[in-house]
């Protein structure tokens, strides 16, 4: 993985097939982030555009695919319409490359989607649309993550308290929302102002979430609304060492973003640093450590409102039972402080 302080503030991406999203309002924007994977990014873009029943405009970012997959890419997009194919010599990361793409489009709702991912079926994208035009406070709308074979759940990519797992059918309220497939609204992702782009690679879901818990907005997820992931489970947990860095590092800025002291994080970070060790990736762990260090000081800081932290507590810590959620739970009732 190339690292985000190497690529995202100076690249460019560029227009290199189709057209910009209609300078209009309509239903949806789909986007997708793309780095190789020609045939499973091809499976994704034909899945978005197949979807029925809205207006909508797919675009396509590549994240520095090498050229015989960007060359495959513009055969298979050429005769696309409701469509756009940038691309970018390095890695914006994901909240970077979701960021780039959003901002370009006029749609109500932004749906992501994966590139390792398509839809269950034709008509999600639509009545995820509905849903948003149903509850007016609706502000995040996660999906059903399948597994290949488009009935069993994704445990590898279940993104929510284990306790919430035997609602997967149902609709439940959330904390967060899983970026395989999702939709936000607009409007929130403009008062929310994006995604932190500087977080590159995990925990920006969580992050954008809680942010829009504290505008008072919703997060739902919906279990009629479904994407398959086709990738197998061993070949995505790779729990290398830059993943390690990055998951302890975005985590802990985080949490400092809502004014929890070290102290307070203290459990937190013995436990990351007990399993990097178990996992031989203790140097990776202390480097995710000293840069949340590094990054400290230029965080703006936030008590968490008392809604949000009602929120947070009905949603998502009374669903856990562990040690380090109830220190988390006492921490949360004070506000943070």
């Amino acid at each position: 993985m190339v690292t985000h302080e190497n690529t995202y503030s100076t690249c460019l991406p560029s227009l290199k097939l189709g057209r910009h999203p209609p300078a209009s309002a309509y239903d949806a924007d789909i986007i997708i982030l793309s780095r190789n994977r020609m045939a499973e990014t091809i499976e994704a873009v034909d899945s978005a555009l197949a979807q029925l029943g809205l207006q909508f405009h797919v675009s396509l970012l590549d994240q520095g695919s090498d050229q015989v997959t960007r060359r495959g890419f513009a055969e298979a997009f050429r005769s696309h319409r409701n469509f756009s194919y940038y691309a970018v010599a390095g890695n914006l990361g994901v909240g970077g490359g979701r960021n780039f793409l959003s901002a370009l489009g006029q749609g109500k709702i932004i749906i992501g989607l994966d590139n390792d991912a398509v839809f269950a079926d034709a008509h999600v994208a639509s009545r995820a649309c509905r849903a948003f035009e149903e509850n007016l406070g609706l502000g995040v709308l996660g999906f059903k993550i399948l597994e290949r074979d488009g009935v069993h759940l994704d445990d590898s990519s279940w993104g929510y308290p284990a306790g919430l797992k035997r609602y997967s059918n149902e609709r439940f309220d959330a904390t967060t929302f899983v970026g395989a497939g999702h939709a936000i609204r607009r409007a929130l992702w403009s008062a929310a102002g994006g995604y932190d782009a500087d977080l590159f690679f995990t925990w920006e879901e969580y992050d954008f979430a809680l942010r829009a818990i504290a505008l008072g907005w919703l997060i739902r997820c919906d279990g009629s609304l479904a994407v398959i992931h086709k990738i197998s489970k061993e070949a995505r947990v790779d729990w290398s060492g830059e993943r390690t860095r990055l998951f302890i590092r975005n985590r802990l800025i985080l949490a400092r973003k809502w004014n929890l002291s070290w102290a307070q994080l203290s459990p937190r970070i013995c436990i990351y640093l007990v399993k990097a060790l178990r996992n031989r990736r203790l140097i990776p762990a202390f480097a995710g450590l000293l840069g949340a260090l590094k990054q400290d000081r230029a965080l703006i800081k936030h008590a968490m409102p008392a809604q949000m932290i009602s929120y947070i507590y009905q949603n998502e810590i009374r669903f856990h039972r562990t040690p380090l959620t109830y220190l988390y739970r006492k921490i949360s009732r004070n506000g943070g402080r």
